[in-house]
């Protein structure tokens, strides 16, 4: 704890020392000596139609000589001195806006944030607004919503503040068809992890966890984000490797104020917290910090080609001391875990440099601390019975026990941008550590009575550390040519990332029926065993964008060209080693402490690492991707009301691979070697059409078609045989030919067509409806491998061709039609509901058929995996600007989700609805402070993964209760 007060400590006066520095810098003019007496008004002027930027409004301060023109960003800032004033906006062909009231305090930033000007063809009018009453930059989102080419969706910042989501997972469980599986994944419209796309500034970023696709999306903490775009439809500049959607976030450039931001939080769950069966066991010293510092490493000499052994001619002692090279500890010890807790800082600002010049930054850190403690955790291993009456399934494998985590997130982002008249750069460095430490102790029940299985019980403890981090560099630049209507953007992104599992350990005690103390059985239990996973990946992406507005069909018009170019190289290793015992076992009784003390250790007792390691190690491989596109594409009025999109993207995109199988390994000779080989080859084009009729200003209807792909993960186009040592599973690549597949695994092409009306009303009012169709040629699933009865193993593989039927409805209403009493309540809600369905491969429907019961009729087609049938978003809000209160009931569940194909021996595995039930509120108090409290999973309900077959009862393959939680937050503004 001392450690953490400390780096709280230094963060603070960090943090604080840039600021009086920014603070000093604002109340500088350059050339001009000190403004001390002087305040300073700032904004951005906003199209209310496309919420793009309006560049060269003139902005005046009536009753003064003070004004200001708007930047290419729509931006502008004015010094003045205190009081109170009204500032005119206004515009060749806009309505002249008159802002009133407008408070200038002397020192300080006034912020008016987004104004919105409408067009007017005629003349008008001056439309007069207080300040309090200025649009703001949700109603702009709304805006480029309606305006969009494209079906979108998103989320703001200003959007965060209101509800106080503390991170980015919460706050797009708002969002139209958008549902967030385990807390962290997102899924759009209900397609799983693979077809959907994460972009952090509109360049790829890649997951923290090698066995998804999109990154874990709450790692970003609301402080450092501007907002959250999430496009439903295909457009040119896009990358095509997305179906459901592609999740961009924006972060901060120039904040409009100067910032200096804390935030604390605490969260408590009785189910999980204060509990003293919490396990644990010893690590390292910077555990709290995310990463082990080398006391998990693995010992050099475990390296070597062999290691001492009591057959490898290496002496008694050289065995003893490569024994006593590895940490001791094989099993958890009992504590009692203290609440979640977290905490964060941001620091920025803006200023003048260089004469009209201007700089920005931001700074932001933030800290997770959360302990889960399932005292319950469940798995299951189930198969169908031979007979055409026999309906209930029996099991092969169950575990019941306990298992404790620790998790802890570090993350921090500082960046720098400059704008000049045409011009603006931005430089920004993003770090992200995660590491999670688990132990658990379960008891394993095999069964006698199940095909493959040998019958036993045994006692298992597990020791895991997990330790990730992504280190992403992001570097832009946008430049305007002839006023605004030429503009270039280059961006260029590296990302190096890590994964380490250092030191995995599993004790399984084989328990005998009779009154023998328990042993280790090769055959049952197993020996005690450890894991090393080894990941290192880069990602190079580089992106060039020229987009030229102009006149076609006597209408506004504007043609985008660019291209990008992606090179991702991934290492990944996995090194294993048992513990044997030469000779008879000594004798044991079941604490995993045991097993490694002195008198054990040979020659002294009987006990001796064996590598499970065969040189080459066919769990290692490198593989990398050379990944071009071009595109080009163009937006016009093709008619009177009726915008359209036309866009052509082209990408080659080329994977090799170094690895080999097992046999390969093993025999030197027969068996799959390949040495940077070509799995993946193929040039792809991509075309995409947008049309939009605008029924009137504020109704929209909406087309689209586009073709989409997607693409096998660098782990899923391997040989690499992966376990997770808790579950006992076994990831197989996709490249191992297995039974009746043939290890060529390939992409996956979709065709998507779109079709939307949607009706935008006043203050963030919305009704829409959506259908949306899509065809998949050769999906990717993830399927139970038949012909492996002995074993749990799953595997990547094409399937029959697959196609979705969905729609979505959307609603935000005010309630104040209700009476004034209601005039502060909202409801909101989405709804998103799907039919999907596949065509099995001959081999799957063959194996169905094989198990078919009476009263069965197996068809040749089911439900899409990953695939949810519905998803329903709703909340009852109330935001009451003039108290500072937001609060209010938000609920969330996904349909029964087929996660794993089954089929023959084994059933089908489907993810059970989880109804979540949250309720937030976010109260200011006063000018600098807020506090913020959440309950989730009011209704307390399980997340659960259950085998179902016709007419059997559901058993479980996974199960473990979150229990309810409560956390309560506060922000302090300096």
């Amino acid at each position: 704890m001392n450690k953490i007060i400390a780096v709280i400590t230094v963060a603070l006066l960090f943090a604080l020392g840039l600021t009086e520095l920014s603070l000093a810098q604002e109340n500088v003019t350059p050339g001009s000596g000190s403004d001390e007496n002087t305040g300073t008004i700032r904004g951005t002027v906003l199209d209310h139609e496309t919420a793009e930027p309006i560049f060269g409004v003139t902005v005046f301060v009536l009753g003064t000589s003070s004004g200001a023109s708007t930047d290419f960003d729509g931006k502008f800032d004015i010094r003045i001195a205190p009081g109170t004033y009204d500032v005119r906006f206004s515009f060749v062909s806009y309505t002249t806006i008159v802002v009133e009231d407008v408070e200038v305090i002397e020192g300080e930033v006034t912020s008016l944030g987004d104004v919105l000007m409408r067009s007017s063809i005629e003349e008008m009018d001056e439309l007069v607004v207080t300040a309090a009453m200025i649009s703001t930059s949700e109603v702009a989102m709304m805006s480029m919503k309606r305006r969009s080419p494209n079906v979108m969706d998103g989320i703001t910042a200003q959007r965060f503040n209101e509800i106080g989501d503390s991170d980015a997972s919460e706050a797009l469980k708002r969002v139209t068809g958008v549902s967030v599986e385990g807390g962290k994944y997102v899924y759009v419209r209900g397609l799983g992890d693979r077809y959907t796309k994460t972009m952090l500034n509109q360049v790829d970023i890649p997951s923290l966890d090698p066995d998804r696709n999109s990154l874990q999306i709450d790692i970003f903490p609301t402080n450092l984000i501007d907002n959250m775009v999430i496009s439903k439809s295909a457009v040119a500049h896009m990358p095509a490797d997305f179906t459901g959607g592609i999740v961009n976030i924006e972060t901060k450039d120039f904040p409009e104020v100067p910032i200096l931001d804390i935030s604390a939080s605490i969260g408590y769950n009785p189910d999980m917290h204060f509990n003293n069966g919490f396990l644990s066991y010893g690590g390292s010293n910077t555990d709290f910090l995310g990463f082990d510092n080398g006391a998990r490493a693995l010992p050099d000499a475990a390296r070597n080609a062999t290691i001492p052994t009591p057959i490898s001619g290496d002496s008694p002692q050289q065995v003893s001391e490569f024994v006593n090279s590895f940490n001791s500890t094989l099993g958890p010890t009992e504590n009692t875990n203290l609440m979640d807790y977290s905490f964060g800082v941001t620091v920025g600002n803006q200023f003048d440099v260089f004469g009209d010049k201007k700089l920005g930054y931001i700074l932001t850190g933030s800290y997770k601390n959360a302990n889960n403690h399932y005292s319950d955790m469940r798995y299951g291993e189930y198969q169908t019975q031979v007979g055409a009456t026999n309906y209930d399934l029996i099991y092969a494998t169950t575990q019941n026990g306990t298992l404790s985590e620790r998790n802890v997130l570090l993350s921090g982002l500082g960046g720098i941008a400059f704008k000049t008249e045409r011009s603006k750069y931005r430089l920004t460095a993003m770090r992200l550590q995660n590491g999670d430490s688990s132990a658990g102790n379960f008891f394993i029940d095999n069964s006698n009575d199940a095909p493959g299985q040998s019958g036993y019980t045994a006692d298992s403890y597990n020791l895991e550390y997990s330790q990730r981090s992504i280190t992403n560099f992001f570097l832009g630049g946008t430049h305007y040519f002839d006023g605004p209507s030429i503009e270039i953007d280059w961006r260029f992104s590296p990302t190096f990332s890590t994964m380490n599992d250092p030191d995995i350990r599993k004790t399984a005690y084989t328990l005998s029926l009779t009154d023998n103390p328990p042993r280790f059985n090769a055959g049952a239990g197993g020996n005690p065993s450890r894991l090393w996973r080894y990941m290192d990946e880069v990602n190079y992406n580089g992106r060039l964008d020229l987009n030229k507005d102009y006149f076609l069909f006597s209408g506004d018009a504007k043609v985008r060209v660019g291209a990008s170019y992606s090179y991702k190289e991934r290492d990944f290793e996995i090194l294993a080693f048992d513990l044997q015992s030469f000779g008879s076992w000594p004798a044991l009784t079941g604490d995993p402490s045991e097993v490694l003390r002195e008198e054990n250790i040979y020659p002294n007792g009987s006990v001796y690492y064996q590598s499970g390691n065969p040189d080459p190690n066919p769990n290692q491989y490198s593989s990398n991707v050379n990944y071009a596109a071009a595109y080009i594409s163009n937006e016009f009025v093709l008619v009177p009301r009726l915008r359209t999109y036309l866009g052509l993207r082209v990408e080659n995109y080329v994977q090799r691979h170094t690895g080999r199988d097992a046999l390969f390994a093993q025999s030197g000779t027969s068996g799959n070697n390949l040495d940077n080989a070509k799995v993946l080859d193929s040039t792809d084009f991509f075309p995409s059409a947008n049309f939009t009729y605008d029924i009137t200003d504020n109704m929209n209807l909406r087309l689209s078609y586009s073709r989409t792909i997607a693409r096998p993960t660098f782990k899923e186009l391997s040989f690499a045989q992966i376990l997770d040592p808790v579950s006992d599973r076994i990831f197989n690549g996709g490249l191992f030919p297995i039974g009746d597949w043939d290890g060529n695994l390939t992409e996956t092409r979709i065709d998507n067509v779109d079709l939307r009306w949607e009706r935008f009303g006043a203050d963030g009012q919305l009704l829409s409806l959506s259908g949306f169709y899509k065809t998949f040629d050769k999906p990717i699933e993830v399927v139970r491998i038949q012909v492996q009865a002995t074993s749990s193993e799953f595997q990547p593989r094409n399937v029959g061709d697959g196609e979705v039927f969905g729609a979505e409805l959307e609603f935000r209403k005010n309630l104040n039609f209700l009476g004034s009493a209601f005039r502060w309540f909202n409801v909101n809600g989405n709804f998103t509901y799907v039919l999907s369905q596949i065509d099995m491969t001959d081999q799957e429907f063959n194996a169905r058929l094989s198990r078919e019961k009476d009263g069965q009729s197996v068809d040749n087609s089911r439900q899409m995996a990953g695939q949810a049938p519905y998803i329903i978003n709703a909340g009852l809000q109330y935001d009451n600007p003039e108290i500072g209160m937001d609060a209010g009931f938000f609920y969330n569940v996904n349909g029964e989700t087929l996660v794993i194909v089954g089929g023959g021996l084994f059933p089908d595995v489907y993810a059970d609805p989880f109804h979540n039930l949250r309720f937030n509120l976010n109260k200011s108090i006063g000018d600098k402070a807020s506090v913020n409290l959440s309950v989730s999973n009011i209704l307390n309900d399980s997340n659960q993964e259950l085998y179902k077959a016709f007419r059997a009862e559901s058993e479980i393959f996974s199960s473990f209760d979150p229990g309810r939680s409560v956390s309560l937050g506060i922000k302090y503004s300096f």
